[in-house]
């Protein structure tokens, strides 16, 4: 199935103890490029992350951001510092003496000197982290890639259709070129009897010309080439594989036969059909790069 580069993904649960969000998208990019972001503490996760992506996006712009939030009380630990707890109560006592204050030193008064805790994060186990995430991520990456395959059944029937589009004008030439000939034949002789009045035509020489003129014009090797080009391109559509820069490549290929038939065409209805086709191929060319 054919995909689009432009995804988005997001995905939200609540998994041992940890809310975690994630969102991924994307944008078009001729090869795969990769950024994550996660929350601070968990950057030993960012390469399994990137891992896990690869494995199934091939080309792109992919930005990967997921946030992790401890929601169980036991993930930290809070000490206080007695030490300095206690220098405290013993400035605030000198003050009240000093200036005759009221004693009414309480724990609500020492808690507002908010370093005399510390707080303790517990050593995570990276392995249970990483299962935690992956299952969020997973799901996020299935919505993106839904996503991407959703855009890309719009560009396959739009390519298609104008692949079709080009086919029925190349079948359009192939039936003109003969015609082509047949009016050149005939405006030769017209003009040979009209200067040679009653001379006799050398029917061998005049064969020859045709001859020549025919070779010149003829486009049957491009046309059958457009054709190969247009069945591996189906092909390689159909495939379900990533085949975006292989298609640019076909494209190329397409407009270079596409030139060569305008250079032959000696004809203003074949001439004016090449411009057809060439409309067609550059945009084709611009809704592949959209497909990874």
């Amino acid at each position: 199935m054919v995909r689009s580069m432009t995804g988005y993904g997001h995905a939200q649960r609540n998994v041992r103890g940890k809310d975690i969000t994630v969102e991924i998208k994307s944008v078009n990019h001729k090869f795969f490029d990769f950024s994550v972001r996660t929350s601070r503490g968990y950057s030993f996760i960012e390469d399994k992350i990137r891992s896990f992506v690869k494995e199934r996006i091939s080309r792109g712009k992919v930005d990967v951001y997921v946030s992790i939030v401890n929601v169980d009380e036991a993930a930290a630990d809070v000490v206080l510092n007695e030490s300095l707890a206690a220098g405290y109560v013993a400035v605030l006592r000198q003050l009240g003496e000093k200036f005759g204050l009221a004693d009414d030193i309480s724990v609500s008064t020492v808690a507002r000197y908010s370093d005399i805790f510390n707080v303790k994060k517990q050593t995570e186990d990276e392995d249970e982290v990483w299962a935690a995430v992956s299952e969020v991520l997973g799901e996020a990456v299935n919505g993106f890639i839904a996503m991407r395959e959703a855009e890309g059944a719009k560009l396959y029937d739009d390519v298609v259709g104008r692949m079709n589009s080009i086919l029925d004008t190349v079948q359009k030439i192939e039936e003109r070129s003969p015609q082509t000939l047949e009016d050149y034949s005939a405006r030769l002789r017209a003009k040979i009897e009209e200067l040679k009045g009653d001379t006799a035509i050398d029917e061998q020489r005049l064969l020859t010309e045709i001859a020549i003129f025919a070779d010149k014009i003829a486009v049957d090797e491009e046309t059958v080439r457009l054709r190969s080009h247009f069945d591996q391109m189906l092909s390689m559509l159909d495939s379900g594989e990533a085949v975006g820069r292989k298609l640019d490549f076909i494209v190329q290929e397409m407009n270079r036969e596409a030139n060569t038939i305008g250079s032959k065409a000696q004809d203003a209805e074949i001439a004016h059909m090449v411009v057809e086709i060439k409309s067609e191929i550059e945009k084709i060319r611009e809704q592949i790069q959209n497909i990874e």
